[in-house]
Protein backbone atom coordinates (compact mmCIF):
# COMPACT_ATOMS: atom_id res chain seq x y z
CA UNK A 1 0.00 0.00 0.00
CA UNK A 2 1.65 3.41 -1.21
CA UNK A 3 1.46 6.50 0.62
CA UNK A 4 2.81 9.45 -1.04
CA UNK A 5 2.97 11.22 2.58
CA UNK A 6 4.72 8.50 4.04
CA UNK A 7 9.07 7.99 3.84
CA UNK A 8 11.40 6.00 5.28
CA UNK A 9 14.24 7.83 6.29
CA UNK A 10 16.80 5.09 5.54
CA UNK A 11 20.54 6.41 7.35
CA UNK A 12 23.53 4.39 7.26
CA UNK A 13 22.13 2.38 4.06
CA UNK A 14 20.33 0.39 6.94
CA UNK A 15 19.09 -2.83 4.84
CA UNK A 16 16.30 -3.56 7.43
CA UNK A 17 14.73 -0.29 6.47
CA UNK A 18 15.54 -0.87 2.94
CA UNK A 19 13.01 -4.45 3.05
CA UNK A 20 10.09 -2.49 5.02
CA UNK A 21 10.15 0.17 2.27
CA UNK A 22 10.35 -2.01 -0.44
CA UNK A 23 7.37 -4.45 0.92
CA UNK A 24 5.06 -0.97 1.39
CA UNK A 25 6.08 0.35 -1.39
CA UNK A 26 7.28 3.61 0.21
CA UNK A 27 9.98 6.47 -0.48
CA UNK A 28 13.21 6.34 0.87
CA UNK A 29 15.10 9.42 1.83
CA UNK A 30 18.65 9.13 3.33
CA UNK A 31 18.97 12.35 5.52
CA UNK A 32 16.17 13.97 7.42
CA UNK A 33 16.27 17.33 5.33
CA UNK A 34 15.29 14.81 2.34
CA UNK A 35 12.21 15.07 4.01
CA UNK A 36 9.54 17.07 1.78
CA UNK A 37 7.80 19.99 3.57
CA UNK A 38 4.70 18.23 2.79
CA UNK A 39 5.47 14.78 4.57
CA UNK A 40 3.01 13.49 7.20
CA UNK A 41 4.66 10.18 8.39
CA UNK A 42 8.10 8.65 8.32
CA UNK A 43 9.64 5.40 9.67
CA UNK A 44 12.72 4.84 11.00
CA UNK A 45 15.50 3.07 13.65
CA UNK A 46 16.02 4.54 17.14
CA UNK A 47 18.51 2.34 18.98
CA UNK A 48 17.03 -0.82 16.75
CA UNK A 49 13.50 -0.16 17.37
CA UNK A 50 11.02 0.75 14.46
CA UNK A 51 9.59 3.94 15.01
CA UNK A 52 6.72 6.08 12.79
CA UNK A 53 7.06 9.51 13.23
CA UNK A 54 4.43 12.25 12.80
CA UNK A 55 5.57 14.75 10.97
CA UNK A 56 2.62 16.79 10.93
CA UNK A 57 1.87 17.57 14.54
CA UNK A 58 2.42 21.07 16.23
CA UNK A 59 4.94 18.77 18.30
CA UNK A 60 6.22 15.53 16.23
CA UNK A 61 5.26 12.32 18.02
CA UNK A 62 6.83 9.15 17.82
CA UNK A 63 5.38 5.96 18.03
CA UNK A 64 6.46 2.17 18.03
CA UNK A 65 5.68 -1.32 19.69
CA UNK A 66 7.80 -2.36 22.33
CA UNK A 67 6.55 -5.16 24.41
CA UNK A 68 9.42 -5.07 26.95
CA UNK A 69 8.92 -1.19 27.89
CA UNK A 70 8.04 -0.40 31.00
CA UNK A 71 4.39 0.67 30.59
CA UNK A 72 3.57 -2.93 28.59
CA UNK A 73 4.78 -4.50 32.10
CA UNK A 74 2.83 -2.43 34.18
CA UNK A 75 -0.49 -3.14 32.12
CA UNK A 76 0.22 -6.78 31.89
CA UNK A 77 1.00 -7.51 35.68
CA UNK A 78 -1.87 -5.04 36.96
CA UNK A 79 -4.17 -4.21 33.58
CA UNK A 80 -5.84 -7.97 32.88
CA UNK A 81 -5.71 -10.51 35.59
CA UNK A 82 -7.88 -13.28 35.24
CA UNK A 83 -10.72 -11.92 38.30
CA UNK A 84 -10.02 -8.61 36.62
CA UNK A 85 -12.14 -7.01 34.14
CA UNK A 86 -10.51 -7.93 30.88
CA UNK A 87 -9.81 -11.36 32.14
CA UNK A 88 -13.49 -11.57 33.01
CA UNK A 89 -14.68 -9.75 29.81
CA UNK A 90 -12.64 -12.61 27.71
CA UNK A 91 -14.21 -15.36 29.53
CA UNK A 92 -10.71 -16.41 31.63
CA UNK A 93 -11.59 -19.54 33.55
CA UNK A 94 -9.32 -22.25 35.53
CA UNK A 95 -10.46 -24.74 32.91
CA UNK A 96 -8.85 -23.51 29.52
CA UNK A 97 -7.73 -20.21 28.44
CA UNK A 98 -9.33 -18.83 24.63
CA UNK A 99 -7.89 -18.51 21.17
CA UNK A 100 -8.62 -14.60 20.73
CA UNK A 101 -8.81 -12.82 17.56
CA UNK A 102 -8.32 -9.20 18.18
CA UNK A 103 -9.97 -7.76 14.93
CA UNK A 104 -8.84 -4.09 15.89
CA UNK A 105 -5.26 -4.86 17.07
CA UNK A 106 -3.88 -0.96 17.20
CA UNK A 107 -0.59 -0.97 18.78
CA UNK A 108 -1.10 -4.68 20.77
CA UNK A 109 -1.16 -3.52 24.38
CA UNK A 110 -4.24 -5.49 25.02
CA UNK A 111 -3.40 -8.01 22.83
CA UNK A 112 -0.29 -8.15 24.72
CA UNK A 113 -2.18 -8.63 28.37
CA UNK A 114 -4.13 -11.40 27.09
CA UNK A 115 -1.43 -13.56 25.62
CA UNK A 116 0.54 -12.63 29.31
CA UNK A 117 -2.34 -14.25 30.67
CA UNK A 118 -2.27 -17.52 28.65
CA UNK A 119 -4.07 -16.99 25.73
CA UNK A 120 -3.32 -17.02 21.77
CA UNK A 121 -3.96 -14.22 20.17
CA UNK A 122 -3.92 -13.60 16.98
CA UNK A 123 -3.93 -9.69 15.96
CA UNK A 124 -5.43 -8.52 13.02
CA UNK A 125 -4.44 -4.44 12.03
CA UNK A 126 -5.57 -3.41 8.57
CA UNK A 127 -2.55 -0.81 8.08
CA UNK A 128 0.52 -2.39 6.37
CA UNK A 129 2.29 0.81 8.31
CA UNK A 130 1.17 -0.12 11.63
CA UNK A 131 1.88 -4.10 10.82
CA UNK A 132 5.02 -3.34 10.42
CA UNK A 133 5.54 -1.67 13.92
CA UNK A 134 3.43 -4.81 15.30
CA UNK A 135 5.82 -7.21 13.37
CA UNK A 136 8.77 -5.07 14.72
CA UNK A 137 7.97 -5.57 18.16
CA UNK A 138 6.70 -9.40 17.80
CA UNK A 139 10.26 -9.54 16.65
CA UNK A 140 12.04 -8.08 19.46
CA UNK A 141 9.74 -9.63 22.17
CA UNK A 142 10.76 -13.05 20.82
CA UNK A 143 14.49 -11.87 21.50
CA UNK A 144 13.88 -10.91 25.32
CA UNK A 145 14.57 -13.70 27.63
CA UNK A 146 11.90 -12.07 30.21
CA UNK A 147 8.69 -12.10 27.78
CA UNK A 148 9.62 -14.74 24.27
CA UNK A 149 7.09 -17.18 26.09
CA UNK A 150 4.30 -14.45 26.45
CA UNK A 151 5.06 -12.89 22.56
CA UNK A 152 5.29 -16.67 21.46
CA UNK A 153 1.43 -16.72 22.23
CA UNK A 154 0.80 -13.87 19.46
CA UNK A 155 0.83 -13.65 15.97
CA UNK A 156 0.07 -11.30 13.26
CA UNK A 157 -2.32 -10.70 10.11
CA UNK A 158 -2.21 -7.41 8.34
CA UNK A 159 -5.70 -7.59 6.75
CA UNK A 160 -9.34 -6.08 6.60
CA UNK A 161 -10.87 -7.25 9.68
CA UNK A 162 -14.22 -8.10 7.97
CA UNK A 163 -12.48 -10.19 5.34
CA UNK A 164 -10.14 -12.04 7.48
CA UNK A 165 -13.21 -12.74 9.14
CA UNK A 166 -15.05 -13.62 6.39
CA UNK A 167 -12.26 -15.84 4.63
CA UNK A 168 -12.30 -19.69 4.41
CA UNK A 169 -9.29 -19.93 6.20
CA UNK A 170 -10.28 -18.67 9.84
CA UNK A 171 -14.01 -20.04 8.86
CA UNK A 172 -11.98 -23.43 9.57
CA UNK A 173 -10.05 -22.52 12.53
CA UNK A 174 -12.51 -20.06 14.35
CA UNK A 175 -11.63 -18.21 17.36
CA UNK A 176 -13.14 -18.70 20.52
CA UNK A 177 -13.70 -14.65 21.25
CA UNK A 178 -13.28 -11.63 19.02
CA UNK A 179 -12.37 -8.43 20.62
CA UNK A 180 -12.90 -5.33 19.22
CA UNK A 181 -11.33 -1.92 20.27
CA UNK A 182 -12.16 0.50 17.56
CA UNK A 183 -10.34 3.89 17.97
CA UNK A 184 -12.68 6.51 20.10
CA UNK A 185 -11.55 9.96 21.70
CA UNK A 186 -11.24 9.74 25.62
CA UNK A 187 -11.36 12.93 26.98
CA UNK A 188 -9.17 11.96 29.88
CA UNK A 189 -5.96 10.87 28.77
CA UNK A 190 -1.93 10.55 29.58
CA UNK A 191 -0.24 13.76 26.69
CA UNK A 192 1.36 11.06 25.22
CA UNK A 193 -1.65 8.64 24.81
CA UNK A 194 -3.17 11.41 23.09
CA UNK A 195 -0.33 11.59 20.56
CA UNK A 196 -0.65 8.09 20.15
CA UNK A 197 -4.37 8.25 19.43
CA UNK A 198 -4.34 11.50 17.20
CA UNK A 199 -1.35 9.70 15.10
CA UNK A 200 -2.80 6.82 14.78
CA UNK A 201 -6.49 8.60 14.09
CA UNK A 202 -4.50 10.45 11.11
CA UNK A 203 -2.79 7.72 9.72
CA UNK A 204 -6.18 5.09 9.52
CA UNK A 205 -8.35 7.83 8.91
CA UNK A 206 -12.09 5.82 9.29
CA UNK A 207 -12.19 2.39 10.10
CA UNK A 208 -15.45 -0.29 8.96
CA UNK A 209 -18.37 0.25 9.65
CA UNK A 210 -18.53 -0.59 13.20
CA UNK A 211 -22.27 -2.53 12.76
CA UNK A 212 -20.92 -4.57 9.98
CA UNK A 213 -17.56 -5.14 12.34
CA UNK A 214 -19.58 -6.07 14.67
CA UNK A 215 -21.82 -9.07 12.80
CA UNK A 216 -18.95 -10.45 11.24
CA UNK A 217 -17.03 -10.84 14.54
CA UNK A 218 -20.93 -12.12 16.08
CA UNK A 219 -20.57 -14.64 12.82
CA UNK A 220 -16.88 -15.74 13.66
CA UNK A 221 -16.75 -16.48 17.12
CA UNK A 222 -17.36 -19.90 18.58
CA UNK A 223 -18.14 -18.28 22.56
CA UNK A 224 -18.45 -14.67 22.48
CA UNK A 225 -17.49 -11.02 20.98
CA UNK A 226 -15.91 -8.43 23.57
CA UNK A 227 -16.30 -4.91 22.62
CA UNK A 228 -14.43 -2.75 24.67
CA UNK A 229 -15.77 1.22 25.09
CA UNK A 230 -15.69 4.26 27.26
CA UNK A 231 -17.54 3.91 30.53
CA UNK A 232 -20.36 6.03 29.60
CA UNK A 233 -20.41 5.57 25.86
CA UNK A 234 -22.96 3.96 23.57
CA UNK A 235 -23.15 1.06 22.76
CA UNK A 236 -21.31 -0.12 19.40
CA UNK A 237 -24.43 -1.11 17.55
CA UNK A 238 -28.15 -1.14 17.85
CA UNK A 239 -27.35 -4.85 19.06
CA UNK A 240 -28.16 -5.35 22.69
CA UNK A 241 -25.10 -7.36 24.58
CA UNK A 242 -25.87 -10.20 26.46
CA UNK A 243 -24.21 -8.37 29.35
CA UNK A 244 -21.39 -6.27 30.52
CA UNK A 245 -18.37 -5.63 32.85
CA UNK A 246 -17.33 -2.81 33.97
CA UNK A 247 -13.99 -1.40 35.17
CA UNK A 248 -13.19 2.19 36.84
CA UNK A 249 -12.33 3.76 33.03
CA UNK A 250 -13.67 1.20 30.40
CA UNK A 251 -16.99 -1.29 29.92
CA UNK A 252 -16.25 -4.26 28.17
CA UNK A 253 -19.96 -5.28 26.53
CA UNK A 254 -20.11 -8.79 25.90
CA UNK A 255 -22.19 -10.69 23.25
CA UNK A 256 -22.68 -14.38 23.70
CA UNK A 257 -22.81 -16.98 21.01
CA UNK A 258 -24.84 -19.42 20.85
Amino acid sequence: MSDSKTFVLIENDEPYLRSIAAKLKLPMVDKPAELPVDAEFCLSLDQNILCLTNLAAEEKTVINVNFSSGSSIHRRVYGGGKNQALGKAIGLNKKANPYVLDATAGLGKDAFVMASLGCSVKMVERSPIVGALLQDGLTRGLGDSDIAKLVNNMSLKVSDSIEYMQSDSLLQDPPDVVYLDPMYPERKKSAKVKKEMQTLQLLLGHGADLESLLEAALACATKRVVVKRPKGAGPLSSRVSTHTIESKKTRYDIYMSF
